[in-house]
């Protein structure tokens, strides 16, 4: 096992080739223990290079609605009207405080992401 930080994308992409080596090694075992410390490496390294930004509050209430198999009429006991709903989701309209807390509290969207300028 030599693992070493991984500082460059040379670095990088060889992380990867070692990692498809051993994926599927067993938990404990020298080549598992080198497979868990070789995921924290690359997690890391793509937090720093590769950083994903949360979406918007429109596009985590259409992610959402996906994941639940929700329509837009589905949203009318926790926006408001279908207008209001179709409003929000083509953003002609801005969530309200109300709107954000019914979207937290029955949807479990998170409200950092509902609270986001869009």
């Amino acid at each position: 096992m030599n693992i070493k930080p991984i500082k460059s994308a040379k670095d990088y992409k060889q992380a990867l080739l070692r990692l498809e080596e051993i994926f599927d090694s067993r938990p404990g075992t020298k080549e598992g223990n080198e497979l868990e410390i070789l995921g924290i490496l690359i997690e890391k390294y793509e937090d720093e290079h590769y950083p994903i930004d949360a979406p918007d509050p429109i596009e985590a209430i259409k992610f959402r609605m996906e994941q639940l198999g929700y329509e837009a009429k589905d949203l009318t006991n926790i926006i408001g009207s279908r207008n209001r709903v179709s409003e929000i989701l083509n953003r002609k309209r801005k969530l309200s405080i109300n709107m954000i807390r019914n979207l937290h509290e029955k949807l479990n969207i998170p409200l950092e992401s509902l609270f986001r300028a869009y």
